[in-house]
Parts: structure tokens; sequence; C-alpha cells
């Protein structure tokens, strides 16, 4: 397709279509079980990077067994490169050989010694 092609159909698209309309969408706060559910792991340290080797602290807030690797297709450790080893967890470092790109999408949770309620369930 053409560029000029591209724009015209661009321009001439109802912005009102059933693709992007919706009639209604609720909002409401996840409860400690489903962000449980969703997290890939518990973050137990404060700490982030490792100031001598600059690779993320394990079980930090950017542990790569948490939140997937920092390079793709690479474990921790370095025993598994390359994309041959896609969906392998290394024995080692125990980390997911995938893309570095996971790490936007995972999510981690901290437990807390006693539970606490959000500001917005106040009224």
């Amino acid at each position: 397709m053409r560029l000029q092609e591209f724009r015209e159909q661009r321009e001439n698209r109802d912005p009102m279509s059933s693709e992007s309309s919706f009639g209604l969408m609720r909002i409401g706060l996840a409860t400690a079980d489903e962000i449980r559910g969703w997290s890939y792991g518990e973050v137990k340290k404060p700490e982030t990077i490792n100031y001598r080797t600059l690779k993320p602290e394990k079980d930090g807030l950017f542990c790569e067994k948490i939140f997937g690797p920092s390079r793709d297709w690479e474990c921790y450790c370095g025993k598994y490169k390359r994309v041959r080893f896609k969906g392998i967890i290394c024995e080692r470092c125990g980390v997911e050989v995938t893309r570095a790109k996971v790490r936007r999408e995972r999510m981690g949770h901290i437990e807390l010694a006693a539970p606490v309620t959000h500001i917005w369930y106040f009224k």
C-alpha cells in the first residue's frame, strides 16, 4: 500500500466506528489475591543494581528471576545464550530465557507485615 493510500484511508475512517466505541467501562481496585495472581514473584530486598557488576540484585526491585532477563535470550548467569534456548528456565539462576521486553509486562509484589488499606478505599 502506498503512503498516499494509507493517509486517505486514515482520514476517511469514522472516529465513532464500532471498533473504537464502547458502552461502559468500570474501574475497580484489585484484591490482594488478584495482585498475587498477577505477580511473578516476591520482591524481598530494596536493592536495585549491584554497583560492581552493574547487574540486577537477586530478589531486589530489578530481579531478573521475577521480571525477566535484562538481555534478550540470555539468563542471569550466562549459562544459556541465544534464541534456541527459548522458554528454558536456568537451573543455576532461575531466570527464564526469553526477550527482555517481558520486563515491561511482568509484575512483582511485596508482602507487608500487616495489612494496609489503600487511601482510595476511604470515603
